[in-house]
Protein backbone atom coordinates (compact mmCIF):
# COMPACT_ATOMS: atom_id res chain seq x y z
CA UNK A 1 0.00 0.00 0.00
CA UNK A 2 1.49 3.50 -1.13
CA UNK A 3 1.28 5.59 1.98
CA UNK A 4 0.57 9.79 0.64
CA UNK A 5 1.22 12.31 3.35
CA UNK A 6 0.11 15.64 2.80
CA UNK A 7 2.11 18.81 4.00
CA UNK A 8 -0.23 21.02 5.97
CA UNK A 9 -4.09 21.70 6.54
CA UNK A 10 -5.90 20.79 2.98
CA UNK A 11 -8.78 22.42 1.76
CA UNK A 12 -11.71 19.51 1.73
CA UNK A 13 -13.33 19.90 -1.00
CA UNK A 14 -9.99 18.88 -2.83
CA UNK A 15 -9.19 16.45 -1.37
CA UNK A 16 -12.85 15.40 -1.85
CA UNK A 17 -12.15 15.82 -5.83
CA UNK A 18 -8.81 13.94 -6.05
CA UNK A 19 -10.64 11.05 -4.02
CA UNK A 20 -13.20 10.81 -6.61
CA UNK A 21 -10.49 11.36 -9.63
CA UNK A 22 -8.40 8.43 -8.16
CA UNK A 23 -11.45 5.75 -8.21
CA UNK A 24 -12.69 7.11 -11.31
CA UNK A 25 -9.14 6.38 -13.01
CA UNK A 26 -9.42 2.94 -11.18
CA UNK A 27 -12.26 2.68 -13.26
CA UNK A 28 -11.53 3.77 -16.65
CA UNK A 29 -8.30 1.07 -16.90
CA UNK A 30 -10.21 -1.32 -16.48
CA UNK A 31 -10.46 -4.73 -15.16
CA UNK A 32 -6.57 -5.09 -14.89
CA UNK A 33 -5.61 -2.93 -12.07
CA UNK A 34 -2.58 -5.50 -10.99
CA UNK A 35 -0.17 -2.43 -11.66
CA UNK A 36 -2.87 0.29 -9.65
CA UNK A 37 -1.46 -0.05 -5.77
CA UNK A 38 -3.68 0.70 -3.12
CA UNK A 39 -3.38 3.77 -1.10
CA UNK A 40 -3.45 5.53 2.01
CA UNK A 41 -3.79 9.50 2.34
CA UNK A 42 -2.73 11.15 5.87
CA UNK A 43 -3.46 14.78 6.10
CA UNK A 44 -5.22 17.46 8.39
CA UNK A 45 -7.90 19.70 6.63
CA UNK A 46 -8.25 23.11 7.55
CA UNK A 47 -11.32 23.96 9.38
CA UNK A 48 -14.65 22.53 7.61
CA UNK A 49 -18.25 20.96 8.86
CA UNK A 50 -19.18 18.08 6.41
CA UNK A 51 -22.62 16.28 5.65
CA UNK A 52 -22.67 12.63 4.82
CA UNK A 53 -25.19 12.00 1.82
CA UNK A 54 -27.56 10.92 4.85
CA UNK A 55 -26.87 13.81 7.05
CA UNK A 56 -30.16 16.21 7.94
CA UNK A 57 -29.41 19.49 7.99
CA UNK A 58 -31.18 20.12 11.39
CA UNK A 59 -27.85 18.70 13.25
CA UNK A 60 -25.71 21.87 11.94
CA UNK A 61 -26.38 24.36 14.97
CA UNK A 62 -24.25 27.00 14.50
CA UNK A 63 -21.60 27.29 11.81
CA UNK A 64 -20.46 30.71 12.23
CA UNK A 65 -17.46 31.31 10.27
CA UNK A 66 -17.29 27.47 9.23
CA UNK A 67 -17.96 26.32 6.01
CA UNK A 68 -20.19 23.54 4.96
CA UNK A 69 -19.11 21.41 2.52
CA UNK A 70 -21.70 18.22 1.13
CA UNK A 71 -19.41 15.23 0.99
CA UNK A 72 -20.76 11.47 -0.65
CA UNK A 73 -19.84 9.86 2.41
CA UNK A 74 -21.91 7.54 4.76
CA UNK A 75 -22.68 9.30 8.31
CA UNK A 76 -24.40 12.96 9.47
CA UNK A 77 -22.38 15.58 10.34
CA UNK A 78 -19.13 16.18 11.47
CA UNK A 79 -16.28 18.73 11.69
CA UNK A 80 -12.75 18.28 10.70
CA UNK A 81 -9.69 21.20 11.78
CA UNK A 82 -5.82 21.04 12.36
CA UNK A 83 -5.09 18.73 14.84
CA UNK A 84 -7.07 15.91 13.92
CA UNK A 85 -5.66 12.54 11.95
CA UNK A 86 -6.81 12.06 8.67
CA UNK A 87 -6.57 8.37 7.15
CA UNK A 88 -8.16 7.91 3.81
CA UNK A 89 -8.36 4.69 2.46
CA UNK A 90 -8.37 4.22 -1.58
CA UNK A 91 -8.66 0.39 -1.66
CA UNK A 92 -9.62 -2.43 -4.00
CA UNK A 93 -11.77 -3.87 -1.98
CA UNK A 94 -12.18 -7.47 -4.42
CA UNK A 95 -8.31 -7.11 -5.01
CA UNK A 96 -8.12 -7.31 -0.76
CA UNK A 97 -11.05 -9.99 -0.28
CA UNK A 98 -12.88 -7.86 2.41
CA UNK A 99 -16.13 -6.29 2.22
CA UNK A 100 -17.47 -3.21 3.67
CA UNK A 101 -17.93 -4.68 7.17
CA UNK A 102 -14.60 -5.95 7.30
CA UNK A 103 -12.77 -2.67 6.25
CA UNK A 104 -14.83 -0.51 9.06
CA UNK A 105 -13.79 -3.29 11.66
CA UNK A 106 -10.30 -2.98 10.40
CA UNK A 107 -10.41 0.95 10.84
CA UNK A 108 -12.04 0.62 14.21
CA UNK A 109 -9.87 -2.33 15.92
CA UNK A 110 -6.44 -0.36 14.41
CA UNK A 111 -7.65 2.82 16.18
CA UNK A 112 -8.45 0.42 19.81
CA UNK A 113 -5.47 -1.47 19.64
CA UNK A 114 -3.54 2.48 18.51
CA UNK A 115 -5.04 3.73 21.85
CA UNK A 116 -4.30 0.96 24.24
CA UNK A 117 -0.41 1.75 23.03
CA UNK A 118 -0.91 5.29 25.07
CA UNK A 119 -2.75 2.93 28.09
CA UNK A 120 -6.28 4.29 26.57
CA UNK A 121 -9.37 1.98 26.32
CA UNK A 122 -11.52 2.50 23.23
CA UNK A 123 -14.57 0.72 22.85
CA UNK A 124 -16.90 0.43 19.93
CA UNK A 125 -20.68 1.79 20.31
CA UNK A 126 -23.57 -0.86 18.79
CA UNK A 127 -25.18 1.34 16.10
CA UNK A 128 -22.95 4.20 16.39
CA UNK A 129 -19.43 3.72 14.21
CA UNK A 130 -16.81 5.15 15.44
CA UNK A 131 -14.79 4.95 18.49
CA UNK A 132 -15.24 6.09 21.86
CA UNK A 133 -13.35 7.01 25.22
CA UNK A 134 -15.64 6.66 28.01
CA UNK A 135 -18.87 7.87 26.30
CA UNK A 136 -16.64 10.58 24.85
CA UNK A 137 -16.07 10.22 20.81
CA UNK A 138 -12.44 10.04 19.67
CA UNK A 139 -12.30 8.83 16.01
CA UNK A 140 -14.94 8.92 13.17
CA UNK A 141 -15.62 6.77 10.07
CA UNK A 142 -17.67 7.69 7.07
CA UNK A 143 -16.94 5.61 3.76
CA UNK A 144 -17.79 5.58 0.17
CA UNK A 145 -17.80 2.74 -2.49
CA UNK A 146 -17.80 3.23 -5.93
CA UNK A 147 -16.49 0.43 -9.12
CA UNK A 148 -15.89 -2.29 -5.87
CA UNK A 149 -13.03 0.49 -4.16
CA UNK A 150 -13.29 2.24 -1.08
CA UNK A 151 -12.48 5.96 -0.64
CA UNK A 152 -12.91 8.41 2.24
CA UNK A 153 -12.43 6.81 5.86
CA UNK A 154 -11.61 7.87 9.39
CA UNK A 155 -10.43 11.28 11.71
CA UNK A 156 -8.77 10.80 14.83
CA UNK A 157 -8.74 13.59 17.32
CA UNK A 158 -5.43 14.01 18.28
CA UNK A 159 -4.90 17.89 19.74
CA UNK A 160 -7.05 20.36 18.28
CA UNK A 161 -9.88 22.83 18.89
CA UNK A 162 -12.58 21.07 20.64
CA UNK A 163 -15.14 23.89 20.16
CA UNK A 164 -16.54 23.28 16.68
CA UNK A 165 -18.08 19.93 17.59
CA UNK A 166 -20.56 22.22 20.11
CA UNK A 167 -22.15 23.82 16.73
CA UNK A 168 -23.24 20.27 15.70
CA UNK A 169 -25.35 17.27 16.60
CA UNK A 170 -21.56 15.21 16.01
CA UNK A 171 -22.58 12.62 13.73
CA UNK A 172 -26.05 13.32 14.47
CA UNK A 173 -25.91 12.37 18.18
CA UNK A 174 -27.35 15.66 20.31
CA UNK A 175 -24.89 16.12 23.15
CA UNK A 176 -22.12 13.59 22.63
CA UNK A 177 -18.92 14.66 23.83
CA UNK A 178 -15.72 14.60 21.68
CA UNK A 179 -12.33 13.94 23.18
CA UNK A 180 -8.86 14.13 21.40
CA UNK A 181 -5.55 11.90 22.59
CA UNK A 182 -3.72 15.33 24.36
CA UNK A 183 -6.63 15.05 27.12
CA UNK A 184 -6.05 11.51 27.90
CA UNK A 185 -1.83 10.70 27.81
CA UNK A 186 -0.16 11.91 30.62
CA UNK A 187 3.45 13.56 29.22
CA UNK A 188 4.00 15.41 25.68
CA UNK A 189 1.20 14.23 23.14
CA UNK A 190 2.52 12.38 20.23
CA UNK A 191 3.03 14.29 17.18
CA UNK A 192 0.52 13.88 13.90
CA UNK A 193 3.66 11.83 12.21
CA UNK A 194 4.03 9.38 14.90
CA UNK A 195 0.54 8.56 15.30
CA UNK A 196 -0.06 8.03 11.23
CA UNK A 197 2.96 5.64 11.38
CA UNK A 198 1.46 3.77 14.37
CA UNK A 199 -1.84 3.72 13.15
CA UNK A 200 -0.75 2.76 9.30
CA UNK A 201 1.41 -0.62 11.10
CA UNK A 202 -2.19 -1.63 12.62
CA UNK A 203 -4.24 -1.07 9.85
CA UNK A 204 -1.32 -3.09 7.47
CA UNK A 205 -1.31 -5.85 9.79
CA UNK A 206 -4.93 -6.32 10.12
CA UNK A 207 -5.76 -5.76 6.42
CA UNK A 208 -3.28 -8.62 5.58
CA UNK A 209 -4.45 -11.15 8.23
Amino acid sequence: MLIRRFDGPQAYALILQQMRDFVDQRRRSGDDQSDQADECWLLEHQPVFTQGINGQPEHLLDAGNIPLVQSDRGGQITYHGPGQLICYLLLDLRRQGIGVKGLVTALEQAVIDLLAGYGVAGERRQGAPGIYVANAKIAALGLRIRHGCSYHGLSLNLDMDLEPFSRINPCGYQGLAVTQLAELVEGSTPTMDQVGEQLMQHLTRLLSA
